[in-house]
């Protein structure tokens, strides 16, 4: 204090300059808190746990410039000052078009960014200048010859005191959001939660220990631990479906991958027009089983997580890719499973082979072959999408590939030209614009008429070449393509507020199942979600899956769960739908009757606990310990 007062000027001084950072600090972590992030604050206290939350933190953290000498002090304040900010600003980013926050483990899939630099920058705004003005002012204050900056002698008692201080507000932070939101941390599945009660920076230090944690499991587990998730996985098995076992037996299986279509999309006209007529003429073919309460459940992995439940019937993590983090874990994927029936198995895809990890972990899974970009020609740009070569292009150079694999093959095409931020050569459009305002929606519906194109093409090929009778094909949505921050246009495209059960039900993708012979398609009504696709598809092949280690149930069975977990523990059935803490009636929307409160708390337990034993399979590699045939490995 004597300090302060002997200089006068607030920043002559160290202190008066930690003290200008942390409120600055602190008010624009909240301002972003507030404006960028939807956290779905509700009432006084966490109207007032969201704006001390930031504090806390930003003492703490920027205390460490306290053990440094001199000028030194000052310099440290600003480097972590500009890491707190970067921090800030790219969980704004990431975000804008994720809806949620980056975790240690997304920081680890940095072979993904050299692809993403398109993506990214249309998500930038001027606007976000604004994040590092105060670091320059910083930066003013620390090589500005007309301050007399004096850093004095704190001693060891000030900054005692400062960080007890921030140690004592972290504390009172976290017992009003345990009061107010009990098990918070132990029940951590939705980040938003952690940031609303606990703020950005004490989210990035749970993230790290949760992260640490799931990294050491794998060191702890032992057989014991298999045998408690077969007791499990078997305590809910669904036997299959006579009238469908067997259906598609010894024929090829091809899975296209529909990236980025949402469900809302068939029968969909813009300006009376069918967005998506093949696949709409595909819903009406008596071979051709649509399920239209079909629900993706992918989280930070995107893509890759869609790939990863459609492969094992495992979800994939809350913290990262499982397909970049796992990549040499164990599994009993369906092309492993298949080999012993005499499947060859491939993946089609053009883009880049170490994408999401794919050349490291497909091996994991079994397959015989990658087709990446280097299988195809990519010389000519106005066949390049973003993510790789456009559909039309891709389907036609994959189809002498295909021709190489002998049958019977289980194979995956995934598709790029219909991914955000849905650019396309206007000549290769076929269909106009929606006129929201919002380039993103705006454009959707262009690359989703081109893949639409791109199917009916393939689909073709296949019967041109005598493949179509003896093949199953799957088609999926691995995940939304709009995020819901940009619900506001979407609200011109369906005609209805997005409440929040709207909002859950834009989270349906498609779902085929076309099966030549079959006869006994149309629309399916069951609730269900990408998890549950490998017993349904196995089963239709008539393969048994009895000793399989899976936490979905065929989508054709008559003991099918239509209990949909998605990964932040939120749930989707026919009567409940449980979303961020509250529970609705999805035939009206409104909060669901007192009377079902019990059987809902009942439904989100259940949910919680078979996410928790995914995760345990999977972090802790038990795999290994198990064997096709069902037995357990010492």
């Amino acid at each position: 204090m004597k300090n302060l007062v002997k200089n006068k000027s607030l920043v002559n001084n160290f202190l008066g300059i930690f003290v200008l950072a942390v409120l600055m600090l602190w008010a624009k972590t909240y301002i972003t808190q507030v404006t960028q992030f939807k956290l779905g604050v509700e009432g006084p206290l966490q109207q007032f746990l969201l704006l001390i939350n930031p504090l806390g933190s930003a003492v703490l953290f920027l205390a460490v410039a306290f053990l440094f000498k001199g000028k030194r002090k000052l310099t440290a304040l600003i480097i972590i000052y500009t890491l707190m900010t970067f921090l800030l600003f790219a969980n704004a980013v990431y975000y804008r078009f994720f809806s949620d926050f980056i975790t240690l483990p997304t920081v680890s899939q940095t072979q993904n960014f050299g692809d993403l630099g398109g993506s990214v920058l249309t998500l930038l705004k001027p606007t976000d200048l604004l994040f590092f003005v105060d670091i320059f002012v910083l930066i003013y204050i620390r090589f500005s010859k007309k301050i007399n900056f004096q850093s004095g002698k704190i001693g060891f008692k000030m900054p005692a005191a400062v960080i007890a201080a921030a140690i004592v507000l972290s504390i009172v932070n976290l017992q009003l959001a345990e009061a107010d939101r009990p098990d918070l941390l132990s029940r951590g599945f939705d980040r938003s939660y952690i940031v609303k009660y606990l703020g950005m920076y004490n989210y990035t230090i749970y993230d790290s220990v949760k992260t640490y944690e799931a990294s050491a499991e794998r060191a702890s587990a032992d057989s014991s631990d298999i045998a408690e998730i077969i007791n499990y996985t078997n305590s809910f098995s669904a036997q299959p479906n006579e009238n469908y076992f067997g259906k598609a037996k010894d024929m090829n299986v091809i899975y296209l991958h529909l990236e980025s279509m949402q469900s809302f999309l068939i029968d969909y006209e813009l300006d009376g027009e069918q967005v998506t007529p093949f696949l709409n003429s595909l819903v009406k073919n008596e071979n051709t089983m649509y399920f239209d309460n079909f629900y993706h459940q992918t989280a930070q992995g995107k893509t890759s997580d869609a790939e990863f439940m459609l492969e094992n019937s495992l979800f994939g993590l809350p913290q990262g890719s499982a397909f970049i983090t796992k990549g040499q874990n164990t599994f009993e994927a369906a092309p492993s499973l298949l080999k012993d029936y005499g499947y060859t198995s491939a993946v089609f895809h053009g883009n880049n082979g170490s994408f999401w990890n794919r050349n490291i972990i497909y091996n994991q899974f079994g397959y015989d072959e990658f087709f990446d970009e280097g299988s195809y020609d990519t010389t000519d740009s106005k066949n390049m999408a973003e993510y790789g070569l456009m559909d039309k292009p891709f389907f036609e150079q994959s189809e002498s590939l295909l021709e190489t694999l002998p049958e019977p093959f289980y194979t995956k095409f995934i598709t790029v030209a219909h991914h955000f931020p849905y650019k396309i050569d206007q000549d290769l459009t076929t269909i106009g614009k929606a006129t929201t305002g919002d380039t993103s929606v705006d454009n959707y519906f262009q690359t989703a008429r081109y893949a639409d194109e791109a199917i009916e093409e393939f689909f073709t090929y296949l019967k041109e070449s005598g493949l179509y009778e003896n093949t199953m094909i799957v088609m999926y949505g691995d995940h939304y393509g709009i995020s819901d921050n940009h619900n506001k246009a979407m609200e011109q495209i369906i005609g209805e507020e997005v409440t929040p059960v709207v909002n859950a039900d834009l989270q349906r993708v498609p779902l085929f199942i076309h099966v030549p012979g079959m006869e006994e398609g149309g629309v399916n009504h069951t609730y269900g979600g990408q998890i549950d696709l490998l017993p349904t598809v196995l089963h239709l092949l008539g393969v048994e899956t009895k000793n399989n280690i899976h936490f979905g149930t065929d989508l054709l069975s008559e003991e099918h769960s239509e209990i949909v977990p998605f990964r932040n523990g939120n749930f989707v059935s026919p009567t409940i739908y449980s979303l961020d803490g509250k529970y609705y009636d999805p035939k009206t929307g409104e909060a669901l009757d007192e009377s079902k409160l019990e059987t809902a708390d009942k439904l989100k337990a259940m949910v919680e606990e078979k996410l928790h034993y995914s995760d345990k399979v999977v972090n802790g590699d038990l795999l290994r310990f198990h064997s096709k045939d069902g037995s357990i490995n010492d």
